[in-house]
């Protein structure tokens, strides 16, 4: 293994104290001291009949949720020994993400389009997704680096600006890949030394069907990172709590009029801010914030101070300074250039004299 060459920050990042306190449970799971949440969900019991209506499935998931979490805390506690079930907690959020793909509401566009026959919704992905790349990522964030990142194709946002455009905006570009075959590869990464399975794209919503099938073959305890615009709907973050352990979360905008310029999103504040404070009580979280030009007052200020106000230093943020006018942001003057050293530091003294936990990049 020879990752390390490439970043020696890597190496260090988890002797950090504040890194260590931020994401205390990915940490453990690292240091072989408990386990994913997701084969913790293989192992917790759980009673239905997969022939039952949507609605009376999502409500027997609800009875069950926080009595799971429950179950995560005694097993971080105290160990005990894990069995196989009939019916386990995955098992019946694979059963509602099928059925849901036949009116599909995972993200909060709820375009209740059938996937399995075919139909496309916003985002245009097809039932059964495609992948355009995989591989061991040495240029994620140091604490999650090396990182398995599974790019999907297609995406719920059409950003202006987005730097993966050839695959977000075009859900054709990759391969479907079986859940067994997928769940292979994750699994000899993990024994190649990545530190866990990061599901990015394009956008990952789309294909949460296809994700919890494929952790249903993944025995490593490899953590699992959520790489996400954070554009979920209320079902879908209620599938992802218990299964995702770090969720890596863009926060783009600070406000609903730039969303909806340069994403094409409409009420995104409330929706992301929504499952940001969800998420934060089933997983640990770590923002990106990329600062765009001539958008400090209107949303990179905003957004630091809601993370400082509602979040306080539960969460890590990285200040992405890296801002290129890709894809079609040459067509809105105001974003049609690079960052400056000026707005970048004028970003960094406000995340200092606020108080945020935050990082540079």
């Amino acid at each position: 293994m020879i990752w390390y060459k490439y970043r020696p920050d890597a190496l260090y990042a988890l002797e950090d104290p504040k890194i260590r306190e931020t994401i205390r449970r990915y940490v453990s799971i690292l240091e072989e001291e408990t386990l994913p949440e997701f084969i913790l969900a293989k192992c917790f019991e759980v009673e239905f009949n997969p022939k039952e209506n949507i609605e009376d499935l999502i409500d027997i998931h609800d009875s069950y949720l926080q009595e799971f979490m429950k179950f995560v805390e005694e097993y971080d506690n105290e160990k005990f020994q894990l069995r196989k079930l009939k019916y386990s907690f995955l098992d019946l959020k694979i059963t509602i993400a099928d059925k849901l793909t036949e009116s599909c509401e995972f993200c909060e566009w709820r375009c209740k389009v059938n996937r399995k026959a075919g139909e496309k919704g916003f985002c245009r992905v097809r039932y059964k997704p495609k992948i355009s790349s995989m591989f061991i990522h040495l240029g994620e964030e140091s604490w999650i680096t090396p990182s398995f990142t599974v790019f999907f194709a297609g995406c719920n946002f059409k950003c202006i600006y987005c730097q993966n455009w050839d695959i977000s905006q075009n859900p054709e570009n990759g391969k479907y890949i079986e859940e067994e075959k997928l769940a292979l590869e994750i699994e000899n990464a993990y024994y190649e030394g990545a530190r866990n399975v990061n599901f990015v794209g394009g956008e990952p919503t789309p294909n949460l069907h296809h994700i919890l099938k494929v952790l249903k073959y993944v025995n490593s305890p490899i953590p699992v990172v959520w790489n996400s615009n954070a554009y979920e709907s209320e079902i879908g973050q209620k599938l992802l709590a218990g299964i995702v352990d770090i969720y890596l979360y863009d926060f783009k905008y600070g406000n609903n009029d730039c969303a909806l310029r340069y994403s094409k999103i409409p009420r995104y504040f409330e929706t992301v801010t929504m499952n940001f404070k969800f998420a934060i009580n089933y997983g640990e979280v770590s923002f990106r914030v990329l600062v765009l030009p001539n958008h400090i007052e209107c949303c990179v200020k905003p957004i630091l101070k809601w993370i400082k106000e509602n979040l306080e230093d539960r969460v890590i943020v990285q200040l992405l300074s890296q801002y290129r006018p890709k894809y079609k942001a040459c067509e809105y003057p105001e974003v049609c250039r690079t960052l400056t050293r000026k707005e970048y530091l004028e970003v960094v003294r406000y995340a200092e004299k606020i108080g945020l936990v935050f990082e540079t990049q």
